[in-house]
């Protein structure tokens, strides 16, 4: 009986440790998922906080800063925030327009159509370029890339300026949304291609080896099977680089030359600015009432992400069902 009792009292003690790591592991989990949740009702609260002054405080002065801020273009801040709303939804949507097919082909390169060593030598590369900060992009757009494009713009102006986009005539030196765009495109383009190269490799073999099976070439394989099981990852790997697009601050402070217009015309600079850069560009010289008129541009970029975030969230919901 005694030895009965002492082997069922040793197994139960690694049930209940079990139970203790689960219990321990489960509290971690949810302090984890309530922090982000925290964090971004702290980010939230500090920004409108820090606005608050625009609200309530002296209007005149609050013209006054606007005014000054715009160069006497807005006197009021919706006026003054809406051509960076503008300015920064053409330049993210053009980046990741010019990004995502080219970062989609070249994640079906490396999961469908290289070598394993080419392929493994690529993702590296992409992994790598993932990596650099914005302001080297920064650096090779504003010393490489603008002395040396503004041929191909010149042509666009030339032969395709009756498309209201490509109006000429063509800025020299390009310090214009065309050429922050093909930056930004450079930048979110490691972002859409590693995670969509990760989604495609994850289409089940069966689908793709049933779809060889009946005949089809390895194109039509792609079409019917690895691109329909990853269109909600690659939606998900899109937001991520127009987010990533979307708060980009030293790679377009250092290549835009900026203009506060509602404007489409990409070729010609002074045209438009985004609002992070446009708050790093005008944070050192404000005063207190600029700090809170800046911080409230930033609390609308931060409302306009978490749109676009909530938007793909839906989109991709849609796409699972």
């Amino acid at each position: 009986m005694r030895l009965a009792s002492q082997a069922t009292s040793v197994s139960d003690a690694p049930v209940k440790d079990g139970k203790t790591a689960d219990k321990v592991f489960k509290g971690v989990a949810y302090a984890c998922g309530i922090l982000i949740l925290v964090a971004l009702a702290a980010v939230f609260v500090f920004l409108l906080v820090r606005a608050l002054p625009l609200i309530t405080g002296d209007q005149a002065a609050n013209k006054a800063t606007i005014e000054n801020f715009s160069g006497g273009a807005a006197h009021n801040f919706w006026q003054y925030v809406g051509p960076l709303v503008f300015g920064t939804i053409l330049v993210s949507a053009l980046a990741l327009i010019i990004a995502f097919f080219v970062a989609v082909g070249i994640a079906l390169f490396i999961s469908h159509y290289a070598s394993p060593k080419l392929s493994a030598v690529l993702s590296a590369v992409i992994d790598l370029l993932a990596a650099i900060p914005s302001v080297i992009y920064g650096l090779w757009g504003g010393l490489i890339l603008v002395p040396h494009i503004f041929g191909v713009w010149n042509w666009f102006a030339k032969y395709l300026g009756w498309i209201p986009l490509f109006a000429g005539p063509a800025s020299n030196p390009p310090r214009t949304v065309a050429t922050v765009a093909v930056v930004l495109a450079v930048m979110i383009l490691p972002i859409i291609t590693s995670v969509s190269r990760d989604i495609f490799l994850q289409t089940p073999a069966l689908q793709q080896e049933a779809a060889l099976a009946l005949g089809a070439t390895k194109w039509e394989m792609i079409k019917l099977a690895v691109i329909p099981f990853g269109k909600s990852g690659v939606i998900s790997a899109s937001m991520l680089g127009l987010g990533r697009a979307l708060g980009e601050t030293m790679a377009v402070l250092m290549i835009l030359s900026p203009g506060m217009l509602y404007s489409f015309k990409l070729l010609q600079a002074s045209q438009n600015q985004t609002i992070a850069a446009n708050i790093a560009a005008q944070f050192p010289e404000a005063n207190d009432l600029g700090v809170s008129t800046l911080i409230a541009t930033g609390l609308v970029l931060f409302v306009i992400t978490f749109i676009v975030n909530y938007a793909a969230r839906k989109i991709t919901d849609r796409k699972e069902a």
